[in-house]
């Protein structure tokens, strides 16, 4: 009974959302840190810029989604979304299914490398033991997930902020120099806006995290819940990325880290073997929490759907045996290379999520709140689109 009320108290409802998120945000958003060189780092001292880009964007974005998903108790994607964007909800389907796809191939291809040369573990057998966890976590459903999530997010804090530490305090006096120096000269032309334009970007690709939350609003009771909760939300997504970008300026303009595929790997080269197994154990977890959180989104979304016809929710075996095949299609997407995928393909799927979620929920997700829609609704009726 104690646990179920330190999950059901203020830490379900303040903390909790925020915890998911991160857990499903870190794989595709930091754990290579090739991601922060691409939507950040490279532009140097300017980069901090898009940092608060970012952190305004997560919180905002986790205030709008937390609220109008309490105000509805629309708990799955396909039912918020419905009352954001309306008969236009599919499209939402389909970006969300190939940036979900997206995510967790970066993460694979990455992956396969990083336990490699630490763990020395074969590409496959890593592959291998993640998919049966990720399959695990999803047949088991919210309840071990959140469990997981909330012992991992603390472990993973711990990794990246011992990885940040050690790289800092080495390089502090380079970090200084780069940052007073206004060194930019990966991009010598870049402005204020392109830079604040490349943290927009990075929180439109990372929308894919948030219905992965919506689960625990259940616990939510005013927009008070949700402002405080969107506020560590954006905490808790933002600082790893402050961590990782002020690593990167000590080697600021080093080819050989700002063009590697995994840059935490050649910061880390110098500290011994220990601190690569433990970044490799650190890794691997990231690619599970991020797998686990997107698939059981896209899940929940199903089963959601199977409901409102009358039929009974997919049962633990499917939803396994889903979590797998989504992990496969992945691995064929791995392929391509890590630094395409990302340089490319986040910027794509980035436009297209601001498109089908974003906007939509500044300009209709503001107009409900704003016009109190939905206020003390037990189960507010959905609009019917099917």
């Amino acid at each position: 009974m104690q646990e179920r009320g330190f999950f059901e108290g203020r830490f379900g409802r303040y903390i909790l959302p925020g915890v998911i998120l991160q857990s499903v945000l870190i794989g595709g958003g930091y754990a290579t840190g090739r991601e922060i060189v691409e939507f950040g780092a490279k532009y140097g001292a300017l980069g901090w810029l898009a940092g608060l880009a970012i952190f305004a964007g997560f919180a905002g974005m986790a205030f709008l989604t937390f609220e109008v998903a309490r105000r509805f108790q629309a708990f799955d994607y396909r039912s918020l979304l419905k009352h954001v964007i309306g008969p236009f909800y599919p499209l939402y389907d389909i970006v969300y299914v190939l940036l979900a796809i997206l995510v967790i191939a970066i993460m694979a291809a990455a992956t396969g490398e990083i336990l490699n040369s630490t763990l020395g573990l074969n590409y496959w057998v890593g592959v291998v033991l993640i998919i049966i966890v990720v399959g695990i976590l999803n047949f088991y459903g919210e309840g071990l997930i959140e469990r997981f999530k909330t012992a991992g997010t603390a472990l993973l804090y711990l990794g990246y902020i011992t990885f940040a530490f050690l790289v800092i305090s080495r390089n502090w006096d380079q970090i200084g120099t780069t940052l007073s120096s206004g060194d930019h000269s990966l991009h010598p032309d870049a402005g204020l806006g392109i830079v604040l334009w490349t943290g927009i970007i990075y929180v439109g690709y990372n929308l894919v995290v948030y219905p992965a939350a919506l689960f625990t609003v259940r616990r939510q009771t005013s927009m008070r819940d949700s402002v405080v909760a969107a506020l560590f939300g954006g905490v808790l997504m933002t600082f790893p990325w402050f961590l990782t970008y002020f690593a990167l300026m000590g080697f600021y303009p080093d080819d050989a880290i700002f063009d590697a595929s995994v840059p935490w790997l050649e910061m880390l080269s110098s500290y011994g073997g220990w601190m690569l197994v433990v970044f490799g154990i650190v890794v691997g977890w990231t690619l599970i929490e991020t797998a686990t959180g997107v698939i059981y989104a896209l899940l929940a979304r199903v089963n959601q759907n199977l409901v409102d016809l009358g039929r009974k929710p997919l049962s633990r075996r499917a939803n396994g045996a889903i979590s797998v095949v989504a992990l496969l299609l992945a691995l064929v997407l791995a392929r391509v290379g890590i630094i395409d995928l990302i340089a490319k393909g986040y910027t794509a799927m980035g436009y297209a999520m601001i498109a089908v979620f974003a906007l939509p929920m500044l300009i209709r997700g503001t107009y409900l709140i704003v016009t109190g829609r939905g206020q003390g609704a037990t189960r507010a009726p959905e609009p019917a689109y099917d």
